[in-house]
């Protein structure tokens, strides 16, 4: 680890990033949509490791990547219970067709 510099951690943080906003925005099924909204919190997660090892208290960032994990199982949790719902009364997870959600 001693070799590997800060801008490559933030080089694949960014790429990772820049994946997920793509698949967020490309995506029309929940189930990929919430594919990309875990690539961006996984890019903030390596973000959150990589400062707090370049940095004199190495803890802050890993404890912030665990608080930042267990954001992201609740989200999946409420998300795929939403989605199955969502398909058990449409019968499709396709975003475009949740405007019927609209009261």
């Amino acid at each position: 680890m001693e070799g590997v510099d800060l801008k490559l951690f933030l080089l694949v943080g960014a790429v990772l990033f820049v994946c997920g906003v793509i698949c967020m925005t490309s995506k029309r099924n929940g189930i990929g949509v919430l594919i990309g909204v875990e690539l961006v919190l996984n890019a903030a997660n390596l973000n959150f490791v990589a400062f707090s090892r370049y940095t004199p208290l190495g803890l802050d960032g890993q404890i912030m990547a665990l608080f930042v994990i267990v954001l992201a199982a609740a989200e999946a949790a409420v998300a795929l219970a939403i989605a199955l719902n969502f398909y058990n009364n449409h019968l499709t997870i396709d975003v475009d067709r949740a405007d019927e959600l609209r009261g």
